[in-house]
C-alpha cells in the first residue's frame, strides 16, 4: 500500500503535509486524529468512519478507542478497562488480530462473495451503509503494535490509490500518536503514583531535589488498626485485598472532596486539602464522615478470619513544605514540616484513646460546620509539640 509499489499516481497529500509539518500545535490525540481525517476528506479520500486503537499503561485501563465521523471536530474517545481484553467483542475483532501480528485487513462489504473471515464488526458496518473497510497496524518505537481502521460508504468502496495513500500515512500517524500518547501515559502514571496535582507539577518541571513551595493545608493522616494481627492471620493475597479495600474506602472520599493523596506508607495514608480551595477543612471532615460510612459498609460485606476493620485518622491544619525530598537519584514528592509531625502524633493519640477520628483545635476552628458532630476531649500533650493541643473527636452520631 505505498506509492513505491506504483499503485497510484504521484500527488501531494494535504493530510500528510499537515501531519508532518503543522500538527505540532495539537496537544491531544483526539484533535490530532480528527484534524487528520478532515484533511483526508479534503484530499478526496471518501472516509465515512475511522477509528484509532491504542494500548496504554494505566492501572485501570488497557487502552482506548478513538472514533471519528464526518462533522466531528474532535474524535470520541472510549477508555477500555483491563477486562475488555477477555470480552468476546475484542477477541473476535480485526484489532486483536493486528495487535497479535497480522498485516493489513481489507474487506469489501458490498459484495455477495464469501469473506475469508466474517468479523462481527462487518455486519455493524454494513448496517451503517459502509461498502469497504480496511484495518492497518501501527508500530511504535517501543515495539508495541496499535491499529487504525478506515471505512467508506462510496459505491465500489476504496480505490487502490486511496488504500495506498492511507498506507503512506501510517509511519507519520504512528509517530504523531506515540508522542501524544507518551505524554498522556506519563501523566497517567504520575497521577497514579504521586497524585494528580504533584504529577502536574513534576511534568511542569519541578524535578530538582529541594524544589517546592510552602502551602497551608488541612492534613489527613490515617492508618489501618491491628494490621500486624491481620498479616499474621491471613494469607498474602487476602492481606493485599484487605489493604486495597481499606485504602479504597479511605481514598475515594478524599479525592471526591478535593483532597490529594500523597502517599501510602505500609497500612497508612497521607493526604492534604490545600486551603486555597473553598472550605477545605470542612471538606476534609466531610471526607472523614464518608470514609467512616464506607468502612462500615465494607465490614458488612467482609467474611474473614479477622474482626471488623478499624482505622485511626487525624485531621490537622498548618503550613507544610510541598515538594521534592530524597536522594539525588531517588525523589519523593511529599509534604514535611511541624504540622505533619503534629498530625502523626494526633493519629497515635487516636489509637491511645480508641477513637477513629480526632481533630486538632486549629482544624476544628476552621470548619464551617456548626460543631454538633464534634466532641471536645480537652488538651493533650504530644511528643515534640511545645504546648498541649486542644483535641476533638468526631462523634459517632455523625
Amino acid at each position: 500500500m505505498s506509492r513505491a509499489a506504483g499503485h497510484w499516481p504521484e500527488r501531494r497529500l494535504i493530510a500528510l503535509d499537515w501531519l508532518i509539518l503543522e500538527s505540532g500545535r495539537e496537544r491531544f490525540v483526539e484533535r490530532l486524529f480528527a484534524g487528520l481525517c478532515v484533511r483526508l476528506l479534503e484530499d478526496g479520500l471518501p472516509i465515512a468512519r475511522s477509528t484509532l486503537h491504542v494500548r496504554t499503561l494505566h492501572p485501570q485501563f488497557f487502552g482506548a478507542r478513538l472514533l471519528w465521523r464526518p462533522g466531528m471536530e474532535e474524535a470520541e474517545i472510549t477508555f477500555l478497562d483491563h477486562d475488555s481484553i477477555t470480552d468476546r467483542r475484542f477477541l473476535d475483532s480485526p484489532v486483536r488480530a493486528l495487535y497479535e501480528g497480522a498485516e493489513a485487513i481489507h474487506q469489501r462489504l458490498d459484495l455477495a462473495t464469501p469473506v475469508p473471515r466474517e468479523y462481527p464488526v462487518y455486519a455493524e458496518l454494513r448496517a451503517e451503509g459502509m461498502t469497504d473497510y480496511v484495518a492497518m497496524p501501527m508500530a511504535f518505537t517501543d515495539g508495541t503494535r496499535h491499529a487504525c481502521t478506515w471505512a467508506t460508504d462510496r459505491p465500489g468502496g476504496f480505490r487502490a490509490g486511496d488504500l495506498a495513500a492511507l498506507g503512506d500515512l501510517l509511519p507519520a500517524l504512528a509517530m504523531a500518536t506515540e508522542i501524544r500518547l507518551s505524554r498522556r501515559i506519563a501523566r497517567n502514571l504520575l497521577d497514579a503514583y504521586v497524585g494528580r496535582h504533584a504529577g502536574a507539577r513534576i511534568l511542569a518541571g519541578e524535578i530538582r531535589r529541594g524544589s517546592g513551595a510552602t502551602v497551608r493545608a488541612a492534613i489527613w493522616q490515617c492508618d489501618l488498626r491491628d494490621f500486624t494481627t491481620i498479616v499474621e492471620c491471613l494469607p498474602r493475597d487476602e492481606v493485599i485485598a484487605c489493604l486495597n479495600g481499606f485504602f479504597e474506602v479511605m481514598g475515594a472520599p478524599v479525592e471526591a472532596q478535593g483532597g490529594e493523596i500523597l502517599k501510602f506508607i505500609g497500612d497508612g495514608m497521607l493526604a492534604i486539602f490545600p486551603l486555597e480551595g473553598e472550605a477545605a477543612c470542612h471538606r476534609a471532615l466531610r471526607a472523614a464522615v464518608e470514609a467512616r460510612q464506607g468502612l462500615a459498609r465494607l465490614n458488612e460485606k467482609r467474611q474473614g478470619r479477622v474482626g471488623p476493620l478499624r482505622f485511626a485518622l487525624a485531621l490537622h491544619v498548618g503550613d507544610v513544605m510541598y515538594g521534592n525530598i530524597g536522594t539525588p537519584s531517588r525523589l519523593d514528592f511529599t509534604v514535611i514540616g511541624p504540622a505533619v509531625n503534629v498530625a502523626a502524633r494526633l493519629q497515635q493519640l487516636a489509637k491511645d484513646l480508641d477513637r477513629d477520628v480526632l481533630l486538632s483545635g486549629p482544624f476544628a476552628a476552621m470548619c464551617t460546620c456548626d460543631g454538633e458532630f464534634l466532641e471536645p476531649l480537652g488538651r493533650f500533650p504530644l511528643r515534640g509539640v511545645p504546648e498541649p493541643l486542644e483535641v476533638l473527636a468526631l462523634a459517632h452520631r455523625s
